[in-house]
């Protein structure tokens, strides 16, 4: 769950005007939670007028699966170019802590906007198949480095732990999420 830049101004000629007001949608997300998703936040958000919005996306459950499919497109493409990153020799536990907390730091805003957005599916049956995609999507790329199991139970701390994170107060350290990554990674002989 990682952060994406926000949708900018576009000219009169605008073939990319769906997939800039699905963007605007996740944004809105981000900035008002899923109460503020309606078709005149996101045509503000897009900069595009109302009627664009209700053209492309008809309901607000349409904006609503449009955003989540944005979130999870970004978030898949992010993760992957950062797993690509990394040398074959990287301290892979180092590394997957370093990333939970960049998301519990640095990308915060779009790491709630999109578990507003992954737990949509909880009461928008619609949604669950997106949800489920993006998580597998996760363990294959956890995998990648590790092994199919491994790369599953990754997956599941990832989601996990950033959400627990995000909500404490403090956060836990950098020192704290290293442990965890080294016993999850490394069994319990790396913490002791």
């Amino acid at each position: 769950m990682v952060a994406a830049t926000r949708p900018g101004k576009r000219g009169p000629n605008d073939p990319g005007r769906r997939d800039r007001i699905a963007e605007a949608a996740m944004w809105v997300v981000a900035g008002r939670g899923l109460s503020g998703l309606t078709h005149r936040a996101v045509a503000a958000a897009a900069e595009v007028p109302v009627g664009s919005t209700t053209y492309h996306f008809k309901t607000l459950d349409d904006l609503l699966e449009a955003a989540l499919h944005e979130a999870s497109r970004r978030n898949v493409e992010q993760l992957r170019d950062w797993v690509l990153s990394l040398p074959g020799d990287a301290d892979f536990a180092a590394e997957w802590s370093e990333l939970v907390s960049q998301q519990i730091d640095a990308s915060r805003r779009a790491t709630v906007a999109e578990y507003d957005l992954y737990v949509a599916a909880l009461h928008h049956p619609h949604l669950r198949s997106a949800s489920a995609g993006w998580d597998e999507a996760l363990v294959g790329i956890f995998a990648s480095r590790t092994d199919a199991l491994t790369g599953r139970m990754l997956a599941a701390l990832f989601c996990g732990y950033v959400l627990q994170a995000s909500l404490a107060d403090p956060a836990p350290s950098r020192e704290q999420v290293l442990a965890v990554a080294r016993r999850a990674i490394e069994g319990p002989t790396a913490t002791g």
